[in-house]
């Protein structure tokens, strides 16, 4: 029981923080892009568990943030791949562009600062859906966005860290 005790203020903290996510994101949605949106939460939150398979570390957090920019780039190129080549190949043209990139993208492990590929493909696929489910979305605005709440999101799961090393201790 003793124990217990003192594990629960780990979850307590776990809630505060994220409260606070959608408290930030219920004050930021306002000002974002695009307009009429109902907040974007979701991308804090799938970043926030980004930072813990990128090590915890600082270094994987910047590993995650540049992955999900370079994921963000590789949903553009196939948007714009798969929009040339619909014409020619209908049906398959976005098939082909996706299959195309994906080969191409998972070349980028080899490259130490944007080898973590798994977030590559979560930011890639927050983009496609931000793109697919958001109206009024645009490349630049869901950019922008994107990055601001895995950002915010990958800040969270420093401060986790941080806070739950320094309670673990204090014990």
């Amino acid at each position: 029981m003793k124990e217990l005790k003192k594990f629960v203020m780990i979850p307590v903290m776990i809630g505060v923080l994220a409260l606070l996510i959608q408290a930030i994101d219920q004050w930021l949605s306002p000002i974002m892009q695009p307009s009429g949106n109902h907040g974007f939460s979701w991308i804090c939150f799938q970043s926030w568990a980004v930072y813990f398979f990128a090590g915890g570390t600082i270094k994987g957090g910047i590993k995650a943030f540049l992955a999900y920019a370079v994921g963000i780039g590789a949903s553009i190129l196939i948007m714009l791949l798969g929009g040339a080549l619909t014409p020619a190949l209908a049906f398959w043209g976005v098939p082909v562009a996706v299959g195309f990139i994906a080969f191409v993208a998972i070349f980028l492990e080899k490259i130490e600062w944007l080898s973590l590929i798994p977030a590559l493909f979560i930011g890639a696929g927050a983009f496609f859906a931000f793109m697919s489910y958001i109206p009024g979305a645009t490349f630049t605005n869901a950019t922008i966005t994107e990055l601001v709440y895995s950002a915010i999101g990958l800040l969270f799961g420093f401060v986790t860290v941080t806070l739950r090393v320094a309670y673990e201790k204090r014990r």
